[in-house]
């Protein structure tokens, strides 16, 4: 066990010198080729500078003075022609134009390019200049560029190496002390995996790996009592199991009514109630207010199952808390007006504004309104507002006149499916979701939601929302925490 995890350190402290070397060549190497190439970039715009004023006409000057500099001198006419050059028969040659170089010389710019040459088979660093309408065009071969980045990259590997060499021999002292002392913390824990929680380490030795040790045997000692808490936790998964049995119960619950109403009155009309002209329209009716029903319990399984999952998109920016407000009272407006229910908003505070999603937003208060209308009898009103509540939160409010929820009532009144009086809520065509989507809504958005009310008082829905980001979008902390909350 101590030559395995001896030999594993020193191994890993060889790995890290091989990344050192391949980091050096990776990020050095570049870096000094780049620094050279500038350097040679500023010789060259000198040298064409100076050739510009003593550019022979003929073939064998054009060579003399090529070799005089070391460098290769192309003279290329505007057309791409090339007039001159001190390695090769301008003749033979093709044209110009279009090389990269030459083009911005034409252009005139600079031009400067590494690559092979066609014509003599060897890598250049060229650079071009404006010269008489054409270019001039001077170019070096990268060898000794290259051969400038080999000494260099070689050096820095050496250097690099040697100074691996004492540290290599100290992790070596210190992997053997090391190795030895986590062999028997390894196999302290190999007793501790096969359930010896009696079994103690010495804790002699400070640093890391004494209190390793140390926490090992705090472990060891905690390891009943975690067995403990694993029963707990079953107990409570079971508990969980039997909430989703009993949602699985109230879904197919709220399912098999509409289905059956549907299915029966179906089969009522393929018995031929279809051609009884005072029941056959009633009968559709029926049918298709039940799979209305069942259309807006699937929308609202799904939009609650996403919010839970942490799956549901929101796209948070700053908004008015105003024309939030108006807007989405304006929508609720012809619903108010059907029964006869005044719609008041309350006029907002002008600097108030809030950080949230306006989609959600919509369907909170939404949600919250309708439940209102809906409630509120004929003629009774319906107040909407907001204030700000304390320095980083908004507080709104929909607030009704209606029959008001018992006060044993409220502490369940977010739950799915819950519902304070079953039948009138069916009757009214609620799914028994609305009010728990709300919350998970409200609470994905970093606010929360209370309700006060008083039996034939109305009641008064509050929810808070913040003012500021509170980087929900990119942590998505709160909605991981919505399915324990439910």
């Amino acid at each position: 066990m101590t030559a395995r995890v001896f030999t594993k350190l020193i191994v890993a402290v060889l790995g890290v010198l091989a990344v050192a070397l391949a980091a050096v060549n990776v990020l050095v190497t570049p870096r000094v080729r780049d620094s050279l190439l500038a350097v040679e970039q500023r010789e060259l715009t000198e040298k064409a500078r100076t050739v510009t004023l003593l550019l022979p006409r003929d073939q064998v000057s054009f060579q003399a003075l090529g070799q005089a500099l070391g460098t290769r001198i192309t003279w290329i006419a505007a057309d791409g022609r090339v007039l001159g050059d001190s390695q090769a028969d301008p003749a033979t040659m093709e044209n110009h134009a279009r090389r990269p170089e030459v083009a911005a010389a034409l252009a005139g710019r600079i031009g400067t390019i590494v690559r092979s040459s066609t014509t003599v088979g060897v890598e250049f660093y060229y650079l071009a200049i404006p010269y008489e309408g054409g270019a001039l065009r001077l170019a070096v071969p990268t060898t000794e560029i290259d051969a400038q980045v080999a000494d260099f990259r070689n050096a820095v590997m050496l250097g690099t190496t040697l100074a691996f060499v004492p540290a290599l021999l100290l992790a070596a002292v210190f992997a053997r002390s090391v190795s030895s002392r986590l062999a028997r913390i390894i196999e302290y824990a190999q007793e501790l995996a096969h359930g010896n929680f009696r079994a103690r380490l010495k804790t002699g030795g400070r640093g890391e790996l004494g209190l390793l040790a140390t926490k090992l045997n705090e472990t060891a000692e905690k390891l009943a009592f975690m067995m403990k808490r694993l029963e707990d936790e079953q107990a409570e998964m079971e508990t969980l199991e039997r909430v989703r049995k009993d949602f699985v119960m109230n879904v197919s619950h709220e399912l098999r009514t509409p289905l059956a109403s549907i299915q029966g009155y179906t089969e009522t009309l393929l018995d031929g109630a279809v051609f009884d002209a005072s029941h056959n329209i009633k009968f559709l009716n029926i049918i298709r207010q039940n799979t209305e029903r069942l259309a807006r319990l699937t929308a609202d399984l799904l939009v609650l199952s996403r919010i839970e999952l942490g799956q549901q998109k929101f796209k948070f920016a700053f908004y008015q808390v105003g024309g939030l407000l108006e807007e989405n009272v304006d929508s609720m407006r012809p619903l108010a007006s059907a029964k006869n229910i005044e719609l008041v908003l309350v006029p907002a505070p002008a600097e108030g504004e809030v950080f949230c999603d306006a989609e959600a937003f919509h369907q909170i208060l939404s949600n919250l309104m309708e439940n209102a209308i809906k409630y509120t009898p004929d003629s009774g009103t319906v107040t909407v507002g907001a204030r700000l509540l304390g320095p980083g939160e908004v507080e709104f409010s929909v607030k009704d006149t209606g029959m008001g929820i018992p006060a044993e009532e409220l502490p369940r009144l977010f739950e799915r499916f819950y519902r304070v009086d079953k039948a009138r809520s069916r009757a009214l065509g609620g799914t028994g979701l609305g009010l728990a989507i709300v919350k998970h809504l409200t609470r994905a958005q970093g606010g929360d939601i209370r309700v006060e009310s008083k039996v034939d008082r109305g009641s008064t829905f509050f929810f808070t929302l913040p003012v500021q980001d509170l980087g929900l979008a990119e942590q998505g902390a709160i909605q991981k925490e919505l399915a324990s909350q439910s």
